[in-house]
């Protein structure tokens, strides 16, 4: 997989100087290096501008690199909320979004996820597509509360789903979220309210929609 991905990565995504300066900022600021990989980055501002998503919701911010990836797909007329447990990460977030010129179109809430999403439903915000990306033991409620907060057709899209393969090919040293990431991956395929699919791009992306009432 990793032989695959590396080709996907050389030949279709050219250098993208400003996506490589975040990666540099993550590592200077003594971050771990756990941001999207360049297919899947590209493939999130595809799916965005395919979707015609225009209010995003992004659960687990780092250092702002998949942040960049979603806003490029709304362009000039959406907006990103991001929820970040770190203060430090979400600030080094924002600018570097203000670097990339989305500054004023991505606000931040800082904080456990859970208490945020509960708060984002007690507003009554709704979103038409979500991006998640944070601790794997959570996704299942994450996703939950995605389902609550999303528009009739929204897309969630969620990370490292196949646990760098430890979860069909038992040879793999298993992750520690190996395990949560298998009955997430049931749980979508079996949601009634969600149609999904299983794309094995970068650490594999589950792209499940709510279907329309």
């Amino acid at each position: 997989m990793k032989q695959i991905n590396r080709y996907i990565d050389s030949v279709l995504n050219s250098q993208d100087t400003i996506l490589e300066e975040v990666l540099i900022s993550i590592k200077e600021n003594g971050m771990r290096s756990m941001s999207v990989s360049p297919s899947t980055g590209k493939l999130l501002s595809m799916f965005v501008s395919i979707s015609g998503a225009k209010n995003v919701l992004e659960v687990g911010a780092l250092g702002g690199y998949s942040g960049i990836c979603l806003a490029r797909g709304f362009g000039s007329d959406g907006h990103l909320t991001s929820l970040e447990l770190e203060e430090d990460f979400a600030r080094l977030a924002q600018n570097n979004l203000t670097k990339a010129g989305f500054g004023d179109q991505v606000s931040y809430m800082t904080g456990p996820a859970l208490e945020n999403l509960e708060q984002l439903v007690h507003d009554n915000k709704k979103f038409d597509f979500f991006f998640i990306d944070a601790d794997k033991g959570n996704y299942e409620n994450y996703l939950n509360y995605c389902i609550k907060l999303a528009e009739n057709g929204a897309l969630i899209i969620c990370d490292n789903v196949l646990a760098n393969g430890s979860v069909v090919n038992e040879s793999i040293k298993p992750k520690r979220y190996t395990e949560f990431m298998k009955t997430y991956n049931k749980t979508v395929a079996n949601h009634p309210k969600l149609q999904s699919t299983l794309v094995p791009i970068g650490d594999g992306l589950t792209i499940s929609q709510v279907k329309k009432v």
